[in-house]
């Protein structure tokens, strides 16, 4: 006997283990890969809708009012229903309309059911960002986000790829503003961003690691 008993079980083995990669594969290019993670655009309709357009640029709201995590830690946050109604309990839609959109909110909350908004942006499993490392240092959220200011339902506005963080973390200077502005999503250098940015470099000490384990933890 050549080999032993056991062998006869490799070709098995092997065999399942290439219909589990290939599987592994279609999930990573079905699920990653979905033009609702990569494709510049991409705009989902919500359950609600909530137009940011009223609420932070007619209305001045700052985006940390609802993303109440986005200074201290890596998820900015969805406000919960609680959120909504610090405002919507007393203020109403003069509208047909906006009462009815409101009274969705209400109903959420009286049945102790959240609220299912759908993602906008989001990163593969593998890519770690956080958020409070970003707008602490100077980085605006309309840098990732656009103008949310001037939609009424978001929309991606970056492809946020690896190339494009990467673009951002080698040259970062244009993309600094002082800390006090980081959610005044209208603001405009007035000179060149580039020069006033690398004021902010040195200020805020700003040195992004372009390795690996930077994002791929």
């Amino acid at each position: 006997m050549l080999f032993p008993k056991w062998t006869n079980k490799v070709p098995l083995v092997l065999l399942a283990s290439l219909v589990v990669l290939l599987c592994f594969i279609v999930f990573a290019f079905a699920y990653w890969g979905s033009p609702k993670n990569y494709v510049v655009g991409y705009q989902p309709v919500q359950p609600i809708a909530f137009s940011h357009k009223i609420h932070a640029g007619e209305l001045g709201l700052d985006c940390r009012y609802c993303h109440f995590n986005v200074e201290k830690g890596r998820h900015a946050g969805v406000p919960p229903t609680e959120t909504c109604l610090n405002c919507h309990n007393i203020v109403r839609s003069g509208s047909k309309t906006g009462t009815a959109e409101i009274k969705k909110i209400h109903d959420a909350h009286s049945k102790g059911v959240p609220i299912q908004w759908v993602r906008v942006h989001k990163l593969a499993d593998f890519a770690y960002f956080d958020h409070s490392a970003h707008v602490n240092k100077g980085v605006s959220c309309v840098e990732c986000h656009g103008r949310v200011d001037q939609m009424d339902e978001v929309r991606a506005a970056q492809p946020l790829s690896m190339g494009w963080c990467l673009d951002c973390h080698r040259n970062p200077a244009p993309h600094l503003r002082d800390k006090k502005l980081v959610t005044n999503l209208a603001w405009t250098p007035g000179g060149d961003p580039a020069e006033l940015g690398r004021e902010f470099m040195k200020k805020y000490n700003v040195q992004p690691r372009t390795d690996c384990s930077t994002c791929h933890r």
